[in-house]
């Protein structure tokens, strides 16, 4: 199982970014996909989430700034993010959950200038 996620980049603050994530090698839906980050010297926190129903939680950091989406595409999910923040900078991972077990894969960087 791999997750690829991509999008990240540099911005100024203010401005937005729109993460993708997919999923290869998999031969069951994921009842859960999210966003986690983890900026330099702290630890990993949950950005957002979502359930295969379209049920979606948010860290109180991002609510009202950020979206997340789930793909037409098995196993894909999106993370809109607007209005960035320099304290939004991390290294952006996406997670697939399903039957108890967790897949993470490589990150992509957010680097938010002010």
């Amino acid at each position: 199982v791999q997750l690829q996620a991509s999008g990240g980049g540099l911005v100024q603050a203010g401005g937005s970014l729109r993460l993708s994530c997919a999923a290869s090698g998999v031969s069951f839906n994921f009842n859960e996909m999210g966003w986690y980050r983890q900026a330099e010297g702290k630890q990993r926190e949950l950005v957002a989430v979502i359930t295969s129903g379209g049920s979606a939680d948010y860290a109180d950091s991002v609510k009202g700034r950020f979206t997340i989406s789930r793909g037409n595409a098995k196993n894909t999910v999106y993370l809109q993010m607007n209005s960035l923040k320099p304290e939004d900078t991390a290294v952006y991972y996406c997670n697939g959950r399903f039957a108890g077990l967790n897949w993470s894969g490589q990150g992509t960087q957010v680097t938010v200038s002010s």
